[in-house]
């Protein structure tokens, strides 16, 4: 086991899901294919807040604007999650941290729908061609955010009048604040955003 994360990124996630017996052999199923159940390690703070924002999948480019919702690579590996929270403080070295307490999680009710919209508005700039357009500030949970090794990387896509292009290969990730507010209401905390308006009300 590496004593840093520095030079192994992914080391942690691979590792549970060796542990665990995760079988997909497609990136665009769920970890466990016969349960339905993707599995996401989230690197936390000392505090338990996470760290980071989570990778969800990467984004078909050329197949974006034809694809609804209910049948997304978000949507199917994100329907129910295996979260399992890991001690990620940069003083602990790697062998040292802890597993936190692992729980499921089901997309449903207000969490699916603030997902869907975001999911909407970034996929349809995606399917335009308008990739141009998408910022960090966009998505209330979602970002779209560049996933290659280098800026050399293209995939092909398709401009809103159909000519295809070569374009830097892009994933879906679910912002910290996202993440944040399910590990809070698993386990009976208040995010950031709730402390902060109740030291406000408070004076």
């Amino acid at each position: 086991m590496p004593h840093s994360q520095l030079h192994a990124k992914g080391f942690v996630g691979a590792l549970i899901e060796k542990l665990l017996g995760a079988s997909a052999t497609s990136k665009a199923l769920p970890d466990f294919p016969e349960l339905g159940i993707e599995l996401k390690t989230i690197p936390v703070r000392p505090d338990g807040r996470p760290r980071e924002s989570t990778f969800v999948c990467t984004i078909e480019l050329a197949d974006i604007a034809d694809s609804e919702w209910e049948t997304s690579r978000v949507r199917n590996k994100l329907a129910e999650v295996l979260w399992v929270p890991i001690e990620a403080d940069p003083r602990t070295i790697l062998p040292e941290r802890r597993v936190g307490t692992p729980f499921l999680w089901k997309l449903e009710g207000a969490w699916e729908k603030t997902l869907r919209a975001d999911w909407e508005e970034l996929a349809s700039l995606v399917g335009r061609g308008q990739t141009e357009l998408i910022t960090a500030h966009l998505g209330v949970a979602l970002q779209v955010r560049p996933k290659a090794r280098d800026a050399s990387a293209r995939r092909r896509a398709f401009d809103e009048d159909g000519v295809a292009y070569r374009e830097l290969p892009r994933g879906f990730y679910l912002r910290s604040s996202f993440t944040e507010a399910i590990i809070a209401q698993q386990f009976g905390r208040r995010t950031r955003a709730e402390t902060s308006a109740r030291r406000t009300r408070n004076g």
